[in-house]
């Protein structure tokens, strides 16, 4: 049996999952394979502005809309680690792990720099932190109906209002999130 991996996939926290890290969460799948899988949650704020982190690491921009960028909570692993979700801009950046054919993910200062010179990918989300799985421990939880999973869109991940993005990425799906139960019981 071949396995299948959710690269450039959104996991979208179903209603009753718990955990206070991933309650109501959408998180956007970077890397899964048969060691287990990274991800970085987009729909949560860090409560800090990319001005914060820029002034935290010295790094100067006279850009407004850039210093007022919203820094997400990507997962309760390494929250003091940045992560840069990103459009593909044709430059290589010291850290770069390609997702997919438009979308990359870079954890080095040198795409922080650019993207204070406005010089950095069109589109990005940077985030403090990611979620992490060990080997099959997200195939168990999927199982376990904790998660859904779809294709990643684009839109929801750069431009959506981050309060907006659980439903959506479920409604992408043909879903009303808002609608599903807690199964009970047992067959």
């Amino acid at each position: 049996m071949t396995a299948t991996y959710l690269n450039n996939q959104f996991l979208i926290a179903m209603p009753n999952l718990a955990d206070p890290n991933f309650t109501h969460t959408v998180t956007y799948l970077c890397q899964h394979n048969a060691e287990g899988a990274l991800g970085i949650v987009i729909n949560r704020s860090a409560g800090l502005k990319l001005g914060d982190i820029f002034e935290q690491m010295k790094i100067q921009t006279p850009y407004d809309h850039i210093k007022n960028t919203p820094v997400f909570a990507g997962g309760p692993v390494q929250q003091e680690r940045g992560f840069v979700i990103h459009s593909p801009c044709g430059k290589t950046w010291d850290s770069t792990l390609a997702i997919s054919a438009t979308t990359c993910l870079t954890s080095s200062r040198d795409i922080l720099e650019a993207i204070a010179a406005d010089e950095g990918p069109e589109h990005f989300l940077i985030a403090l932190g990611y979620a992490g799985w060990g080997s099959g421990q997200l195939e168990r939880e999927i199982v376990d109906n904790a998660w859904l999973n779809t294709p990643c869109w684009e839109n929801i991940l750069y431009d959506m209002p981050i309060s907006q993005r659980w439903n959506a990425a479920a409604s992408q799906m043909g879903i009303d999130i808002n609608k599903l139960t807690t199964p009970a019981g047992h067959a």
